[in-house]
């Protein structure tokens, strides 16, 4: 997330964040957008009596606290009515569970850093033979070895900070079977053709003319219209929305891709684009959305990017942004890479576009919500 201009000031900065969050994802009219997807804040003690926490869903709520806060015996009657509430706790950088079993009894989640098997081992371990269990998170991943360590040993995980690990991309890969069907329907679009042959080409795979419809007709495209067929479709929104769509197929056509990954792009494009609105022309919209959903392509697909925009034609304006984030949509990618990763340049890069953090805050959590109705949707073909 991005951090306010000026000076840091946490308990602030967790002020407007509670408040951003339960205004773009627990609105009055909708109720929380992210389903059953649980959000973890790191939290102090000040923060607990924020009037902003209560506006949000305490059974989608995580907060993160370490040990001492924790233990601090002035703050317990809090943390226990808040857990009467349905809020979780983890807690952070914990070496064991602690032996107080009231506190084991808030505590819904520890942190168990980078997952080291003897400290998950332990922890499971010293479980109290009770519910509800508490469940170990691996917060800090480096590589794709332990990724897939965690995932063995049934162990959740956190992908954040610098150094996130991305899945391989292998020497001399080729594109899937899926991929080149969905790649040859996109050149086509951009070459202006006939509907008839894209039609034509759809038919050799109807599971993809399925999910390519299921996609059109997901809440986040919010026409109120059934579209039924490819060439209602294009009636309806015409090639540059319809590429758009293809590219969502594209970067889910890797089976053998992480989800998170893929749900990750999904997110980049979304946010990209919704930071844009009010700067780019509207009609550069769909130009956004591809710009970022393709700076991670090569890495969904698990082939160079060069090989890709060999196959791809993109405008010169969009390669520009995903091959060294420059250009128009260039600065757009870098805010949203910061923001995913710790925020560091956030204030910077938004600075530089002239955005107020509350709005790259508002596009970022309203991009999770719209990528969740596509997963969603996804997930069901």
């Amino acid at each position: 997330m991005a951090l306010p201009n000026g000076e840091p000031n946490a308990f602030e900065n967790l002020r407007a964040l509670l408040s951003c969050v339960a205004t773009n994802l627990n609105p009055p009219k909708t109720g929380w957008r992210l389903g059953r997807l649980v959000l973890f804040f790191d939290m102090t003690v000040d923060g607990l009596f924020l009037n902003e926490l209560q506006a949000l869903p305490p059974e989608n709520v995580v907060l993160c606290m370490g040990q001492d806060d924790l233990m601090d015996a002035d703050i317990r009657p809090t943390l226990l009515q808040l857990r009467t509430q349905g809020y979780g706790f983890m807690q952070c950088g914990a070496e064991a569970l602690p032996e107080d079993l009231e506190l084991c009894s808030i505590i819904t989640y520890v942190d168990v850093g980078d997952g080291h098997p003897e400290l998950v081992t332990n922890i499971r371990r010293e479980q109290p033979l009770r519910t509800p269990i508490i469940q170990p998170i691996a917060t800090h991943m480096t590589t794709w070895q332990d990724f897939d360590a965690c995932a063995a040993r049934r162990l959740d995980v956190f992908v954040q900070g610098r150094e996130a690990i991305i899945p391989r991309i292998e020497t001399g890969a080729i594109l899937q079977p899926e991929a080149m069907l969905i790649v040859r329907l996109m050149q086509t679009i951009r070459r202006n053709e006939d509907l008839r042959t894209i039609e034509a080409a759809l038919k050799h795979d109807a599971a993809l003319a399925y999910r390519l419809l299921r996609h059109i007709n997901s809440p986040g495209i919010g026409i109120g219209v059934q579209i039924q067929s490819l060439r209602h479709a294009v009636a309806m929104l015409g090639y540059s929305p319809l590429f758009r769509w293809l590219s969502v197929l594209l970067a889910t056509s890797n089976k053998g891709c992480a989800a998170f990954m893929t749900k990750k792009a999904i997110i980049r494009g979304r946010f990209v684009e919704l930071m844009g609105q009010g700067i780019v022309p509207r009609d550069e919209a769909d130009n956004l959305f591809v710009a970022g959903m393709f700076s991670l392509i090569d890495h969904l697909l698990g082939v160079s990017l060069e090989e890709v925009l060999e196959k791809v034609q993109l405008s010169e304006s969009v390669q520009l942004a995903i091959l060294k984030r420059e250009g128009v949509y260039g600065p757009f990618i870098a805010l949203a890479e910061s923001c995913e990763v710790d925020g560091s340049e956030a204030a910077h890069l938004s600075e530089s576009l002239f955005m107020s953090a509350e709005k790259v805050n508002a596009a970022h959590l309203s991009a999770l919500a719209w990528a969740q109705d596509v997963a969603t949707v996804d997930s069901a073909c």
